[in-house]
């Protein structure tokens, strides 16, 4: 467990199988929901291992994205909805914008860290050079919804190289993604003194999104290009396997530090708490702050990979999926956590740790929620 351990960040293991193949009210069950939430909690981050997880589905999904984005942009434009705010199909490089490069409390959390764990300077930063899909995984809700772009039909590719592979490979890797956040879900709201489906509940007619991402390395390749600036994540839970390329640095709440991301070989995935998540637990929880660059690592798998696999494409993917709480769902603070918020919040500027000035987490749908981030980023108009 020690070797685990190291590759993992030093961020706690959550063992899912313990929850699934055990009784409920059971002490291993219990101390590990607990260890779930405070993990949550304290580092806004955790490693989920799940046995029902195949790296062998991630890897097939890998290469099916890879040769997805190898296509000429024109045959990837086909797949552009912008008028549905780009929530499904594909969002080309140089379209999303980092948020924290005009946030004014996003800059504020840089400027607490200590200069030698600082994100790479977005300040001046451009739109991110990362072209993104979005397939939605949900179960349609049996109401008519408030937020129909938000919830809009899935798009398949046309290319007959990619469209026969396309379903079968995305609903494959996206249902293992989305079952195992579904049972983090689950252990979470139980270590949060919360019925055990309190949240899946909220987020059964979720948007969820597998949400691969794409930066071709060709042409940003070179050592510190920022693939995706310093941000938080807008949904609930965010959830990865592993990629090909390293490149994905995280801050975990309670250590200022910036950690390069490196998830065990094998049944395990990395999971970070979003906005929606720090907003239901009234700041509770708070959503982890992450980056995708070019680092040193990035660079010698780019050689590696140029060796080994000269006929492949040079293209780094991201294995991402994002679990969304229902569009129409109200989202407000549970009064029980928000409480427990202000007391951790205390505790820790009693420590010395200032974590800023109090957010307010006004009720508004989940829906406006997102809306409201969309157009931060530059994925939905200001109108």
């Amino acid at each position: 467990m020690a070797a685990t351990q190291e590759l993992s960040m030093d961020l706690p293991i959550i063992d899912l199988d313990v929850f699934l193949h055990q009784p409920r009210d059971s002490p291993a069950v219990q101390e590990e929901c607990a260890r779930a939430a405070q993990a949550l909690i304290s580092y806004g981050a955790l490693v989920l291992h799940d046995s029902r997880v195949s790296e062998r589905d991630n890897d097939t999904f890998l290469d099916l994205l890879e040769d997805y984005f190898a296509q000429p942009e024109e045959a990837l434009r086909r797949d552009e909805r912008p008028e549905l705010a780009y929530q499904i199909g594909v969002t080309l490089e140089n379209t999303e914008k980092p948020k924290c490069a005009v946030d004014e409390p996003c800059l504020r959390v840089i400027e607490r860290l200590a200069p030698s764990e600082r994100p790479l300077d977005i300040s001046a930063h451009a739109p991110d050079p990362k072209c993104r899909f979005f397939w939605r995984m949900v179960e349609p809700p049996p109401y008519e919804t408030q937020f129909p772009a938000l919830n809009a039909p899935n798009i398949t590719p046309e290319a007959p190289h990619i469209r026969e592979r396309w379903g079968p490979v995305m609903n494959q890797w996206g249902t293992a993604m989305k079952n195992a956040v579904e049972g983090l879900t689950q252990m979470a709201a139980v270590g949060l003194g919360l019925p055990a489906d309190t949240f899946k509940d909220a987020g059964r007619y979720g948007p969820h999104l597998l949400a691969p991402t794409a930066s071709d390395l060709r042409k940003y390749g070179a050592k510190d290009i920022i693939l995706a600036g310093f941000h938080t994540d807008l949904n609930f839970l965010t959830i990865h396997g592993r990629s090909r390329y390293p490149g994905l640095h995280i801050w975990a709440r309670n250590t200022g530090k910036r950690i390069p991301v490196k998830i065990p070989p094998g049944n395990y995935l990395l999971v970070q708490a979003g906005k929606q998540l720090e907003h239901i637990t009234g700041g509770l929880v708070k959503a982890g702050y992450h980056e995708v660059v070019v680092n040193e690592r990035t660079l010698e798998v780019i050689e590696d990979r140029r060796a080994r696999f000269p006929d492949r494409p040079l293209i780094r993917i991201s294995s991402t999926f994002f679990w969304h709480l229902s569009s129409d769902y109200d989202l407000a603070p549970i009064p029980a956590l928000a409480e427990q918020a202000r007391r951790v919040r205390a505790e820790q500027l009693s420590l010395g740790k200032d974590e800023g000035d109090e957010v307010e987490y006004p009720p508004l749908k989940v829906g406006e929620q997102v809306q409201n981030e969309l157009k931060h980023i530059a994925l939905m108009a200001t109108s």
